[in-house]
């Protein structure tokens, strides 16, 4: 471990910011964190805000915190004894709004004012913000943050008729949610199937008719012009010149990237915001490293840079950039395989690698027909990604063929199918 290395400054109290902390503290590190939050509350998990959260399962209300969101018990990353045990110096509803990277000083603003931090190395975890839809019409919300949450929930109270705009997983998982209590919804989205960036469109037209199954009216490959109404939304207006009435609409537009701060620091930014990082996490400044949804690094198994706003990769990252951190020559690449899950209507997706761009899909175990599968996609001659529907035991069989390059008929001899001619 340097020993230059006394105060270590996280900027991000998210799930990757969590992780980073904890992961210094097991490596030893006994000096200063400072742990910098812009939300309220401590550190929670955002997966169950568009799932158990909306539905209200899992509700506890008995924590007299305010808000009965913060007391959710799929929320709760650490208890309050563990985060007190990694003895930080934690800075809820402080924003990080400047970095000097030669003074080695981050500027902060908060409930006290601005502050300015100082820091022998940083972690950038300041994450996203969710895209919000041109419109200043009351019931228009997006769904990112835990106050995001609280105020969908509420409108799901009142009933009546959503409209999600959007189909990646979040709009998708919105969708579900408001199904499971009762509402009608229609869910629009501008490309030809849902989650078009991340799934091969062949395993996007089954999850589009597991929408309508549950009862969702959904309109692929039209956009949305507009939002109608007097003070609050009536109705959303579609490219193709129709109108959905709607009393609630949430919009999963995508997210802009929390790297403005970094403008002028010498922190190299990509075209997207995204922080340009090497193999090991680090930026283009010595002892500065940047780890989550905004972390863009190379990842030799994907033929160049990848960027992931997914959970599972925040926490690695953050633990991963950590460790390197201290490291000092003895640092070890990041090259996970990328993982994420979701739950829709009572059935799990789950999603190892990458499933877009494919050129190969196979369905190696069950069928689409019974909704309930592993695919296999490939690209270039090798196996690039394994998707499972309702198949959990044997989707995460398959992450070993994801560790190392594996050739499209190698992996579906390991999954005891027929290899292709």
């Amino acid at each position: 471990m340097p020993d230059t290395l006394s105060d270590i400054v996280i900027a991000g109290a998210g799930m990757a910011g969590l992780h980073a902390a904890e992961s210094l503290r097991e490596q030893g590190f006994d000096g200063r964190i400072t742990l910098v939050g812009e939300e309220p509350y401590r550190p929670y998990s955002r997966p169950p805000l568009s799932k158990e959260v909306l539905t209200g399962a899992g509700m506890d209300p008995s924590n007299g915190a305010p808000g009965w969101l913060v007391g959710h018990r799929a929320l709760r990353l650490r208890d309050d004894a563990a985060l007190d045990a990694l003895d930080l110096d934690f800075r809820p509803n402080t924003r990080a709004v400047r970095l000097h990277t030669r003074a080695r000083e981050v500027d902060v603003t908060g409930p006290e004012g601005s502050e300015t931090v100082r820091y022998d190395g940083l972690v950038i975890a300041t994450g996203a913000r969710a895209r919000r839809p041109d419109t200043t019409l009351a019931g228009v919300h997006v769904l990112r943050t835990l106050d995001d949450a609280e105020a969908v929930r509420a409108a799901f109270d009142s009933g009546g008729r959503l409209v999600v705009v959007g189909a990646g997983f979040v709009g998708a998982e919105v969708a579900a949610s408001a199904r499971a209590v009762g509402m009608e919804v229609t869910l629009v989205e501008a490309a030809t199937t849902p989650l078009t960036r991340v799934i091969d469109p062949r395993i996007g037209r089954i999850l589009t008719e597991l929408h309508r199954e549950n009862g969702v009216d959904v309109r692929l490959g039209v956009g949305v012009t507009g939002f109608e109404g007097a003070d609050r939304v009536e109705r959303v207006r579609l490219a193709d010149g129709s109108a959905v009435e709607a009393s609630l609409v949430v919009a999963g537009l995508g997210v802009h990237l929390n790297t403005e701060w970094l403008h002028g620091s010498g922190v190299e930014l990509l075209p997207d915001g995204a922080v340009a990082c090497d193999a090991f996490s680090a930026t283009s400044v010595p002892d500065v490293y940047a780890v989550g949804d905004l972390a863009n690094w190379p990842h030799p198994r994907y033929g160049g840079r990848i960027r992931l706003e997914h959970w599972t990769n925040a926490s690695q990252q953050g633990e991963a950039a950590a460790r390197n951190l201290l490291a000092g020559s003895g640092r070890t690449p990041f090259t996970p395989v990328p993982y994420f899950w979701s739950d829709q209507y009572k059935m799990k997706i789950q999603l190892l690698g990458q499933a877009a761009p494919a050129d190969k899909v196979a369905f190696v175990h069950g069928s689409a027909e019974d909704r309930k599968f592993v695919a296999f996609l490939g690209r270039g001659g090798l196996l690039t990604g394994v998707l499972g529907l309702r198949s959990t035991p044997r989707t995460m069989r398959y992450r070993g063929l994801l560790d190392e390059p594996t050739t499209w008929d190698e992996a579906l001899t390991a999954a005891g199918a027929t290899p292709s001619g």
